[in-house]
């Protein structure tokens, strides 16, 4: 059981009331979660990566079926951590992570909105400079964008870390929920960009055409339609799975 999956089984035991999700009816995948028609395991590629990932969610996200940070956890449950933000409350965990020496944490944020932060926009140069011998670690905020606002301002943890602030080239492709602005990326995107910078060509293309398979599939059961599994993220991705004898 990966990170977000071991979260949500958490707050389902904690809830006074269930959480109803959109389509509560549906009968899913236990695993990915979709439903189990459009079953998302058999796409799950096998790819490495030296990077790792902490998640850092809002109590909501890891219960919704439209959660992308589920999907890094999926592809890398060994170095995707995920914890429950509070205002009040910091895991010991989390703070044992962001001071393991290994690691070199970042915090995924733009730069407009951490005026005091030091800044990273070149990951690869940032880390030859400063430390060669620590792997990229990023903190993603998942959560809405208000919500990641606020979770950031009121993180003193968080404060003193290098920030990685990203300019993304093309709008959002993320369309399971609605947002008002184009340019705020869903978690699996901004992870694709972070693998980018550290220079983890496979493991962001993998990502990237397995979150374009999750949206896809998503999608056509909400609109009860079918999927073309020759569609180009299939292919891309036929590349990265796991032949007979790996499994």
């Amino acid at each position: 059981m990966h990170a977000v999956e071991r979260l949500r089984q958490q707050l389902i035991r904690q809830a006074t009331k269930p959480f109803l999700a959109r389509g509560m009816r549906l009968k899913r995948c236990p695993t990915c979660l979709l439903a189990e028609r459009f079953c998302l395991c058999g796409w799950r590629p096998q790819v490495a990566s030296d990077a790792a990932f902490c998640l850092l969610m809002h109590a909501a996200e890891p219960l919704k079926p439209t959660n992308t940070g589920r999907l890094m956890a999926e592809l890398w449950p060994e170095q995707t951590q995920a914890f429950v933000w509070s205002r009040t409350e910091v895991d010991p965990a989390l703070l044992a992570l962001l001071a393991d020496p290994s690691w070199q944490p970042y915090v995924v944020f733009p730069a407009e909105f951490a005026p005091e932060a030091e800044i990273v926009e070149h990951l690869e140069q940032y880390q030859a400079a400063h430390n060669p011998a620590r792997k990229p670690l990023f903190i993603l905020l998942d959560a809405t964008w208000p919500q990641a606002r606020k979770m950031f301002r009121k993180s003193p943890y968080l404060q003193g870390l290098p920030i990685l602030s990203l300019n993304p080239d093309k709008p959002s492709a993320y369309r399971l929920r609605r947002s008002n602005r184009e340019e705020h990326l869903c978690t699996a995107e901004v992870a694709v960009l972070c693998l980018e910078q550290a220079g983890e060509a496979d493991a962001a293309l993998a990502l990237g055409a397995y979150f374009e398979i999750f949206s896809s599939r998503y999608l056509a059961a909400r609109l009860t339609r079918e999927v073309d599994e020759n569609a180009p993220p299939y292919q891309l991705l036929k590349r990265f799975l796991p032949t007979p004898s790996d499994v």
